[in-house]
């Protein structure tokens, strides 16, 4: 917890402010409104900055050098944000407090139900323990901690859904083609005439069950609950998307977790279906030109529509009830492939079986550089020619990806996941957008600028820089040359497509944004407001040539 302050402060705070120094081995860190001179040792440096450390933090003081704990540099943290923003947030440090127990539960589970296990999709989802390295409360969750053991990924969790009969007038659904429900109402026999299936997340159903007007309508039969049953679910890194071996669905989940409440919003229901179906060719066109790399579509959701006191449907349980399908990986993979998780590759810690370190299995650096080729071909093409050539903002952040390697632990094909993330640039789509309601097509855009900020710290901060660090982990000296070949694929792609501004740029060295989880968090902003800090890229050919001397 105490590095993952670190990270923040360095990014956000510390960095841009030029409050950093590295000296023999060691970052010095200050916290100038504070007055406090933070240092840590490092593990290995980066050229990005996005340093390793390793042992404990210390502060520097007049008297001498003290070990500090995570508690004491949260409350250094809090303590620097309210002077530097001038904004109070009383919840920060109980947030801090509770991303560190649900890291050390997750820690303490897991060692005592260690196993050995193979390279496994599941596997990969369930094995982020520590989550995002660059935000300060990973790991903070709402709700009881007993919930949290019985539906938690760290824990394995696997569970059968709740199931509810709904009276057909009283169901709100959309679907992108025929047959998009079928995933739902194949899943129990026992459904009476005129009723339709409504699985619930049954953790949620628990924290909805005493609404007035659901117990009204259980109470006159216009819904019937059926109870848990059917084939189990477990749960994905996201914690409230759900797989069985075959389907993909995303509930809402009336619980915090990291920034946000985790519900499916009436408009996001809507949007992920709209943009399956309006997507529908450009993304087989995306497809055809790059067959290594999918999306999964996500063509229905469902939901309960009782009427609430002015008529229209009770938007508490509307979007407490909806559940989106997401396409199943048969639908897109590759024969012969295992998915894995981009985030569980990329993991600081070993802490599952898909990490690098165990794919490469102890190769050396010219096994890790034809690795690394191979994975750049795959992912940045298709996401450079969504944005440039289709007006589309995909968001391949670590979690949203899935790296499907061939027998031999190389990288096969790519699927990118959750339409929730991926917006349009208005001016790609302006007849698409227009036919939509206002309320759905707002939250479905990014302004050019804004889009390609979007992009870069998804495919580059967050995702590519994040592989190459474990690449680097794995074989330090090899730090520059990663970043060359990054370069290389940008530069090709660049020189096959007319060079577009945006991408001159950032070849030319431009700063990379990185999304300010740190600052989004304190203010408590919405993530689609969040705003972003710009690094010194490690793309430029002057920094990649000093690097390699």
């Amino acid at each position: 917890m105490a590095h993952t302050l670190l990270n923040c402060l360095l990014r956000e705070v510390a960095g841009p402010e030029r409050q950093t120094t590295l000296t023999d081995g060691h970052l010095l860190l200050g916290l100038p409104r504070s007055g406090v001179l933070l240092r840590v040792a490092l593990r290995r440096t980066s050229l990005l900055g996005a340093h390793r450390f390793t042992g404990p933090v210390h502060e520097e003081t007049a008297t001498g050098r003290r070990e500090i704990d995570w508690r004491r540099l949260a409350t250094y943290t809090h303590d620097e944000l309210f002077l530097r923003t001038g904004v109070r947030n009383e919840e920060f440090l109980e947030q801090v407090a509770s991303s560190h127990r649900t890291v050390s539960d997750a820690l303490a589970a897991r060692g005592a139900t260690e196993r050995e296990e193979h390279l496994d999709y599941l596997a990969s989802e369930q094995s982020l323990l520590f989550g995002h390295r660059f935000h300060p409360t990973p790991k903070a969750r709402t709700g009881d901690a007993d919930a949290w053991r019985a539906y938690a990924p760290e824990a394995r969790a696997s569970f059968p859904l709740r199931h509810l009969a709904v009276r057909e007038h009283l169901i709100a659904e959309e679907t992108a083609g025929p047959g998009a429900t079928d995933v739902l109402d194949g899943r129990r026999a026992d459904v009476p005439d005129g009723y339709r299936l409504l699985p619930a997340h049954p953790w949620q159903y628990e924290m909805l069950r005493s609404h007035p007007a659901l117990r009204e309508a259980l109470g006159r039969g216009d819904i019937l609950d059926l109870g848990p049953g059917g084939r189990p679910f477990a749960a994905t890194a996201s914690v409230r998307t759900l797989f069985d071996g075959d389907t993909f669905l995303k509930f809402s989940l009336n619980v915090r977790i990291t920034n946000c409440l985790r519900k499916n919003a009436s408009y996001e229901l809507s949007g992920a279906v709209a943009l399956t179906r309006v997507l529908a060719p450009v993304l087989a066109g995306l497809e055809d030109r790059f067959p290594g790399s999918a999306l999964l579509r996500e063509p229905a959701y469902r939901s309960l529509a009782l009427p609430g006191p002015d008529g229209t449907p009770d938007r508490t349980l509307l979007e407490g009830f909806g559940v989106i399908v997401r396409e199943g990986l048969s639908r897109r993979l590759l024969p012969g492939t295992t998915p894995l998780l981009a985030a569980a590759v990329a993991d600081e810690y070993p802490t599952g079986p898909a990490h690098l370190s165990r794919l490469l299995d102890g190769a050396g650096p010219g096994t890790a550089l034809d690795w690394w080729d191979a994975y750049l071909r795959l992912l940045v093409p298709p996401v450079l020619a969504a944005y440039f050539d289709h007006g589309l903002v995909l968001e391949p952040h670590l979690q949203n990806v899935l790296i499907c390697v061939d027998a031999d632990g190389m990288p096969a094909q790519v699927l990118f996941r959750d339409l929730e993330g991926t917006k349009l640039v208005p001016e790609h789509h302006a007849d698409t957008l227009a036919a939509l309601p206002p309320e759905v097509a707002g939250p479905m855009t990014y302004d050019a600028r804004r889009g390609w900020d979007r992009v870069v710290y998804c495919l580059l901060v967050n995702h590519v820089a994040e592989l190459l660090a474990a690449l680097a982990d794995l074989h330090p000296r090899l730090e520059a040359g990663l970043w060359a070949r990054a370069r290389a694929t940008l530069q090709a792609y660049a020189d096959h497509h007319g060079r577009p501004p945006r991408l001159a740029a950032l070849l030319a060295g431009a700063p990379l944004p990185a999304k300010a989880n740190l600052l989004t968090r304190w203010e408590r902003r919405a993530d689609r407001t969040a705003g972003y800090v710009r690094l010194p890229s490690p793309l430029a050919e002057d920094v990649l040539s000093r690097s390699t001397r």
